[in-house]
Formats: C-alpha cells, sequence, structure tokens
C-alpha cells in the first residue's frame, strides 16, 4: 500500500512533554538546594527523591486502576524484562554509585559541568548505535543547548582524573539507560517509572545509610518525597512520553534545557542574581529549541508488517481490525498488526518511524 498524506508538521505532543520533563526536573534542583540547606545528605538526598517517585506513583497506579479499571496503556510484558532490567541496572544502580565515587574527589563545580555529559552521550548513542536521523540543523540545535546547559556550569578548568572518569562513566550508564527506556516506551510510562524510582530510591538510600547518613525528621523527608514525587517520577512519566514521540535523541536534546529551568526558578525563590551566564545560556538554548521546533523530516518511507502492543487512535498508521475482545472507545490498547506501508509525511523516530535511511 502507498499514499501520501498532507500532514502539518509539529513536534507536539513530543516537544512538550520533554520540556514539561526539563522543567519540572529544573525546578527540583533549586529545591533540593534548600533542603540541602537543612542538613541533608545529599545521597539520602537521591533516596528520597528517587523512592518519592516510586512510591507515589504505586499509590497513582492504584487510584488509576481503582477508578477506571484497566489502564488505556500497554502494560509491560516478559518481553521487555531484559531490557527493563538493563536499564534499572545501569540507570538506578551502577550509575548513582559511580557518581557517588565520582564526587568524593571531584568539586561541585566541575561535577555539575561534567553531568552535562549525560545529553552528550544520550545523542551519541542514539545516533552512533541506534541509528536515529540527524541532520545538520537539528544536530546544531543540540549543541546550542548542551552549550547553554555548559555555560551554566562553567567555573574554570577540570582536572581530568579517576574521580572525573567516574561522573563520565556514570553519564554514560544514564545515556545508555535513556536509550533502553525508549524501546519500552510503548509501555505505560507510570509502570515503567515506578520500577525505576523504587529501584533506584531503594539503591542510593542503601547507599545513604551504609556511608552513616540519616533522616533529618519527618517535615524535612516528606519534603524530599513531594519534590521527588514531581521532579522525578512526573518528570520521567513525560520523558517516557517524549522517548515514544520523539526518540532518545530529541528528547534529551530539549530535556538539556533543564539547569537552565533550574536556574531561573532560582533567581525567583532565592533572589540569585541573574549573569551574564545565565542570559548567554538563554539565548544558546533558545536557538537550541527553535532549530529542533523548525525541524521538518519528510520523505518516503517504507513501513515493514509488524505486530506490537501501544496505546493508539486510528489515524492512517492504525487501519486495522477489531476483534470481539478488542477495547471500544479512543485511544486503547491492544495487540494489532501493521501491514506493509509506504507513504511520505513529516516524522520523528517515534515508535512507528524506526527505519533506515
Amino acid at each position: 500500500m502507498r499514499f501520501t498524506t498532507a500532514r502539518a508538521t509539529t513536534a507536539w505532543p513530543g516537544a512538550a512533554c520533554a520540556i514539561g520533563s526539563a522543567a519540572l526536573f529544573g525546578a527540583s534542583t533549586p529545591l533540593a538546594k534548600g533542603l540541602l540547606g537543612d542538613g541533608a545528605q545529599p545521597l539520602m538526598l537521591a533516596g528520597l527523591f528517587y523512592l518519592g517517585s516510586g512510591i507515589g506513583l504505586t499509590l497513582l497506579q492504584l487510584v488509576r486502576f481503582g477508578t477506571h479499571g484497566q489502564s488505556s496503556e500497554a502494560p509491560l510484558r516478559r518481553a521487555n524484562i531484559p531490557r527493563l532490567a538493563a536499564a534499572v541496572l545501569l540507570g538506578g544502580a551502577l550509575a548513582p554509585a559511580m557518581l557517588l565515587l565520582g564526587l568524593k574527589n571531584t568539586s561541585a563545580s566541575a561535577a555539575a559541568l561534567l553531568l552535562n555529559l549525560e545529553g552528550v552521550a544520550t545523542m551519541a548513542i542514539a545516533w552512533l548505535v541506534f541509528r536515529e536521523n540527524v541532520d545538520r540543523r537539528l544536530l546544531l540545535g543540540a549543541l546550542a543547548i548542551v552549550a547553554g546547559a555548559m555555560t551554566l556550569s562553567w567555573s574554570g578548568g577540570i582536572a581530568v582524573g579517576p574521580a572525573a572518569l567516574l561522573i563520565v562513566a556514570a553519564c554514560v550508564a544514564w545515556g545508555l539507560d535513556n536509550n533502553l527506556t525508549r524501546g519500552l516506551s510503548a509501555a505505560d510510562p507510570v509502570q515503567i517509572t515506578l520500577i525505576k524510582g523504587l529501584v533506584a530510591g531503594s539503591v542510593n538510600f542503601a547507599l545513604a545509610l551504609s556511608t552513616g547518613a540519616a533522616l533529618r525528621g519527618w517535615l524535612p523527608t516528606l519534603g524530599a518525597l513531594a519534590v521527588g514525587f514531581f521532579g522525578y517520577g512526573i518528570s520521567l512519566v513525560l520523558f517516557v512520553r517524549a522517548l515514544r514521540h520523539l526518540g532518545a535523541a530529541r528528547a534529551s536534546a530539549y530535556f538539556s534545557t533543564a539547569p537552565f529551568i533550574g536556574a531561573l526558578i532560582a533567581v525567583v525563590l532565592f533572589s540569585e542574581p541573574v549573569s551574564l551566564a545565565l542570559a548567554l545560556a538563554a539565548a544558546l538554548m533558545g536557538l537550541g529549541v527553535y532549530l529542533h521546533l523548525q525541524e521538518s523530516h519528510l520523505h518516503d518511507h517504507t513501513h515493514t508488517e509488524m505486530e506490537h502492543e501501544h496505546q493508539h487512535e486510528h489515524d492512517s498508521h492504525h487501519q486495522h481490525r477489531h476483534g470481539a475482545l478488542d477495547p471500544a472507545g479512543e485511544p486503547h490498547t491492544h495487540w494489532h498488526r501493521h501491514a506493509r506501508l509506504v507513504h511520505a509525511h513529516p516524522h520523528y523516530p517515534d515508535l512507528h518511524h524506526r527505519h533506515d535511511h
């Protein structure tokens, strides 16, 4: 089958999800600064953030099922377990541990600068390993966003040594985690995120206890759990949805605006001065986001015959018959088959456009 669809090019809803994810995570940074002012240990705080994400989303999932019954999202299946386990191991266990070891002998400013490499690692792995398409405009936009993030955290040179390399390794692990999670993005984002939150929270909490850290009282603990629910949990749910619609590289580029959003919130909450670095970062990130939003990737492409399960509506990519047991109403989720299709329209490397170029 071959036809051409005329559809306006738009990054909706992927870009909105990615920027919303960045905004929530960026907001958690100045709030974390306030919590650290109460004497909290950074690793204990990270554990509480992740646990707040996992516990909060577990409660949300129970409410969803109790109110609406079966979710319209596809559940994780047995075939997803190896990829999910690898993502959780890399992003929830190994990366935080490597970051902790690296931070012991690295200044906070150097660590902040190095942590921007997570976005670089995610994009590089997406382009070089998983073969997501990229053009000159998109690459320039990504570089502008990353340069803006680095501008905010730059305070001088970085001594290259084992500690710095551990932080770089943590960023690579998170980059792999993001790309592996992209392969899971057809499934329920809440289910994915709560599993990652509970595992990562347990690992960080255990590491904190092993270093002698302790809880600082019920009020700061509840505050940290709440920040974790929104800044880590809801943020990651939105990021997984962005992965579904945009692919790992584009979603990560938008998410790299988080440091700027956090710095902007700090100006408002803590009356921090508007620095030249903040203004330069705003210009670079604004340029980068503009270049990404202006992307129009259109060409004849082939959808090979395939079967899978995810939330969908009956658009040009979903012209299939329903069985007696398939759900009514849209959007809905069920196992469905795609016939071979050749057509042209603006698209991103989403669930249905992971083809060669």
